[in-house]
């Protein structure tokens, strides 16, 4: 009975050191933990403070300022058009160049199809604009008009040789039957396209095509113009002046 109460007592030892041990493990695990986030904390604080000592420097410094303007432009568009409507100062810290909103300024220019404004360091700003390519013109009272291939009208000028008249009631970029006749232009077939002297849309439904040596193409409307396209290469292959592909199963020639 005495060794019974003897192991028990041993055995309560044990136990009770082997939760000390835990306990004590415990309290090093968070000690530890404390510390490491302590120094992530430090480290952070530091990180945070140098970067925005940095910010602050190229925010205000005359270190990284403007001092070139970059322009690179592929047609009619002048360095001195954009560097009126630009509006970036020389000496102005590049950080504080909107780029966005002097983007939006040279977007301005009606020739203006695309343009890009970035920063480059330590001094540089690079303007880079793509120009609008006429697809079409139309004319008016105020003389010959430009058009895209999005139907912005851009110019008043005349247009440059094999340009293909547009004849519309209403020609625009938000005229409904203005889109269709472009639609159609792009969906002719290259070779044709080429070829294309005036396109007539007095209606969506009633658009013709007629091509530099006089030969007429009845498109009728836009629907079906992947299948138009494919009739119209084979049909132009024989003799005729008017080609009526408004029903491409039933293409006609006259």
């Amino acid at each position: 009975m005495r060794r019974g109460r003897s192991s028990r007592a041993g055995s309560d030892r044990e136990h009770s050191g082997s939760a000390e041990n835990r306990v004590g493990r415990g309290s090093a695990d968070r000690e530890r933990a404390r510390s490491l986030r302590r120094k992530v904390f430090l480290v952070t604080a530091v990180c945070v403070t140098v970067i925005a000592a940095l910010v602050g420097v190229l925010w205000f410094s005359p270190l990284m300022s403007v001092r070139q303007i970059a322009y690179v432009g592929d047609g009619r568009v002048t360095e001195e058009e954009v560097l009126r409507v630009l509006d970036v100062a020389e000496g102005t810290p590049l950080l504080r160049v909107d780029t966005g909103a002097a983007a939006r300024r040279v977007a301005g220019i009606p020739r203006v199809a695309e343009v890009r404004v970035q920063r480059e360091y330590p001094s540089t700003v690079r303007v880079t604009v793509m120009e609008r390519v006429p697809v079409v013109f139309f004319d008016s009272p105020q003389g010959q008009h430009l058009m895209d291939a999005g139907g912005v009208d851009y110019a008043i000028e005349p247009p440059p040789p094999g340009l293909a008249r547009l004849v519309t009631p209403t020609p625009g970029h938000d005229d409904h039957v203005t889109q269709v006749a472009l639609a159609v232009l792009e969906q002719l077939p290259e070779e044709v396209r080429f070829q294309v002297s005036e396109v007539a849309a007095p209606t969506i439904s009633n658009i013709s095509v007629t091509l530099d040596d006089g030969r007429v193409l009845v498109w009728g409307s836009a629907e079906d113009s992947e299948r138009k396209s494919a009739v119209v290469s084979v049909l132009l292959t024989q003799p005729g002046q008017v080609f009526d592909v408004s029903s491409p199963e039933l293409p006609t020639v006259k």
